[in-house]
């Protein structure tokens, strides 16, 4: 898998650029990659675009076609944001890596993307310790040309700048983690994938759905606010929504009495099954 994070400390000195700006932007430079970047690129949208049919929701790949993402070379983000500025009012910014908290959640809730340049190596096909332009941009654009998924994106930025100053940060980031990065939704097919983390792995994208080891559990926004996650390793734990309009309307409340109650509650391991869950699938042990 690629292991991924809402945000973190500043990024690793090799991504900074000289041009820095105060907000953490830089200019995406697209005509300084080689042709090798743009065959890795070529390399992991082919592989991907194969494994996610059946995988991926109708949502996910709508967005894929409607951006006009495609195999040929790593996208322009002025290109992608004519089109996603018409569809959703966002917009994409260039970032050198994984930005402040502060930073991270401020972009959200203006509808700005932060999304890093630089893609991983060929011999990093199948695991990166940080976001790459692949998992950023296929991975997670595709799914703010949605126009519920897009306002929820938002309403999460904004909960997060509130987040800050109550101390609650580390329940907020379970929720980004299990939905944002590894969500899985119901449908009338059966369960598809909309999370970014999955969607850009050719192996967990297998893995969650159709693998017997993982729990997969009906969403509830406590009982993932309390829930561990794993960052070194495929998922234990999947929570599947219902709908779009669901997990926007999880987010529409004022969080900060949850906080409070959740203060008082024990955080649960990845891999717990709770009596009062929803089970979809109950995981064996490997």
């Amino acid at each position: 898998m690629v292991e991924t994070a809402y945000a973190g400390a500043q990024a690793p000195a090799r991504h900074r650029a000289p041009s820095l700006r105060a907000d953490f932007t830089i200019s995406q430079d697209w005509n300084a990659y080689s042709p090798e970047e743009h065959d890795i690129w070529r390399t992991l949208f082919h592989r991907q675009e194969s494994v996610l049919k059946g995988r991926a929701c109708e949502e996910f790949l709508a967005g894929v076609r409607a951006l006009g993402v495609v195999a040929d070379a790593i996208p322009d983000f002025r290109r992608l944001n004519d089109t996603l500025q018409a569809a959703t009012r966002w917009s994409i910014v260039a970032v050198p890596g994984l930005v402040p908290d502060a930073v991270f959640f401020e972009h959200l809730a203006n509808r700005r993307f932060p999304s890093t340049c630089f893609i991983r190596r060929r011999d990093q096909l199948d695991y990166l310790q940080e976001p790459d332009v692949f998992h950023d941009v296929f991975g997670h654009v595709p799914m703010l040309m949605n126009p519920v998924f897009a306002d929820y994106m938002q309403a999460y930025g904004q909960g997060g700048l509130k987040a800050l100053g109550l101390g609650a940060l580390h329940h907020l980031a379970r929720l980004y983690w299990y939905t944002v990065e590894f969500g899985l939704i119901e449908t009338a097919a059966g369960l598809r994938i909309y999370g970014s983390g999955i969607v850009s792995s050719k192996g967990e994208s297998v893995y969650c759905l159709e693998d017997p080891c993982p729990n997969r559990l009906g969403f509830g926004l406590m009982r993932v606010m309390r829930t561990h996650y794993r960052i070194d390793d495929f998922q234990v734990t999947y929570f599947a929504i219902r709908s779009f309009d669901e997990l926007f309307d999880a987010t529409r409340p004022d969080f900060t009495p949850y906080y409070a109650e959740l203060a008082g509650q024990p955080d649960l391991p990845a891999a717990m099954v709770l009596p009062s869950d929803r089970v979809l699938h109950r995981g064996m042990p490997r």
